[in-house]
C-alpha cells in the first residue's frame, strides 16, 4: 500500500506542474502531451490469488458410507435400476392409472406418526399442496466439496424450473427468503445440525426432529413438510439428501424429495413409470411424474379436499391430459 500511495503522489505533482506552466505561456504553442513514464514493476502491487477454502474432512463414519453408497449404486445399475429416461414404450398407462395413481400417491401419505416416532404406514389424508410460491434455498454441510457444491447447485437449480414449468405453480431459487431448505449433509453434519434444524424451522415438534437426526442407514434420504395449525396448505419444507451419494443417487433424491415436498408425498408399489415408488426402477423424474405434478396444481382441485372429494375430479383431469376422450 505505501508503494501505491507513494506513486499516485509523485504522478499528480508532475501534473500540477504542467498545469502551472501551461497558464504563464498562453501565446505560445501548446507542448506536446506528456507521457508519463510507465510504473516500475516493484510499484505494481501483485494480485493475490483468492486465499482456498480448507473444509474438514469426513469422519471414517462418512467414509464408510460413501463406500457403502456407492456400491449400492454400482448394483441398482447393474439390474437395469436408476433409470433416467423418463419411461417408454415398456412402461405405457392409462389415463385410469394415471388418476388411481394420483389419488394413491398425492392422497394418502407415506408416513403415520406414533407415540415413539413415525412409522411406515399409508395413511388417508387430504389434498396438500403450497399456495404460496415456493422459494428454495440449498445450504451444505461444511465436509461437503466444492466441486459436489457446484453440480448439485446447478442440478437444483435446473430442476426448480422444471418443476415450476410442470407444474405451473411459482417456484424459484431464493436465498434471502426461502420457504424450502434444501440441506446437502455429510453424515457429521447432518448429526450436528439439530440447533440449525430448530432455526429453520421454529416449533418444530421432537418427533420430526428425530426423524432428521435418527436417519437409518437404508433411508437414502427425505423431506419434512410443515403447516401452520394443522393446515392443508404447505408453509415450510426442508429435504435432507446424504453428500456420500455418488452422483445419480443424490441427483435421484433431490428429484424425489423435491417433488413430494410439493404435495406428492406418497409412494405406491403400483405407480410405473414413477419415481413415487419404492422398487428404484425410476432415478429421476418420469413423464407419468410430471403428470401427477401437474395434476396436482389444477385449480379444479381445492387445498383439503379429501380422496372421495377429489377422486372424481382426478379422472376428469387425466382423461384430458392423456387425450383419450370420455371413456
Amino acid at each position: 500500500m505505501t508503494t501505491m500511495a507513494s506513486g499516485i503522489k509523485a504522478i499528480s505533482m508532475g501534473l500540477t506542474a504542467l498545469l502551472t506552466l501551461a497558464a504563464c505561456e498562453l501565446t505560445d504553442p501548446l507542448p506536446p502531451p506528456v507521457v508519463p513514464p510507465e510504473r516500475p514493476s516493484a510499484l505494481v502491487p501483485p494480485v493475490e490469488p483468492p486465499a482456498p477454502v480448507i473444509r474438514p474432512q469426513p469422519s471414517d463414519a462418512s467414509h464408510a458410507l460413501s463406500v457403502h453408497y456407492q456400491r449400492v449404486q454400482n448394483d441398482l445399475i447393474a439390474r437395469g435400476l436408476l433409470r433416467t429416461d423418463g419411461g417408454g414404450p415398456d412402461t405405457m398407462f392409462t389415463d385410469t392409472v394415471l388418476a388411481r395413481n394420483f389419488v394413491r400417491i398425492a392422497l394418502f401419505d407415506e408416513y403415520a406418526t406414533t407415540p415413539t416416532g413415525l412409522r411406515a404406514q399409508p395413511t388417508i389424508s387430504r389434498l396438500r399442496r403450497w399456495e404460496q410460491p415456493v422459494r428454495f434455498t440449498v445450504q451444505y454441510g461444511p465436509t461437503v466439496p466444492d466441486d459436489q457444491r457446484i453440480e448439485d447447485s446447478q442440478n437444483i437449480r435446473n430442476y426448480v424450473s422444471r418443476l415450476e414449468r410442470v407444474s405451473g405453480h411459482s417456484m424459484s431459487m431464493d436465498d434471502t427468503d426461502p420457504n424450502f431448505h434444501v440441506l446437502v449433509l455429510n453424515e457429521d453434519d447432518r448429526l450436528g445440525f439439530e440447533d440449525q434444524l430448530r432455526a429453520l424451522v421454529p416449533g418444530i415438534n421432537e418427533t420430526s426432529v428425530r426423524a432428521f437426526l435418527d436417519v437409518p442407514r437404508d433411508t437414502l434420504c427425505l423431506v419434512l413438510a410443515f403447516s401452520v395449525n394443522d393446515s392443508p396448505e404447505y408453509s415450510q419444507a426442508v429435504a435432507m439428501v446424504r453428500g456420500e451419494h455418488p452422483d445419480l443417487m443424490r441427483l435421484a433424491c433431490i428429484h424425489e424429495e423435491l417433488a413430494q415436498g410439493l404435495g406428492l408425498a406418497n409412494d405406491s408399489p403400483r405407480a410405473r413409470p414413477s419415481i413415487f415408488n419404492d422398487d428404484e426402477e425410476f432415478g429421476l423424474l418420469t413423464t407419468h411424474d410430471e403428470l401427477l405434478l401437474k395434476m396436482l396444481y389444477d385449480d379444479r382441485f381445492e387445498t383439503g379436499m379429501a380422496a372421495a372429494e377429489a377422486a372424481p375430479i382426478a379422472r376428469v383431469i387425466a382423461r384430458e391430459l392423456m387425450d383419450t376422450g370420455p371413456s
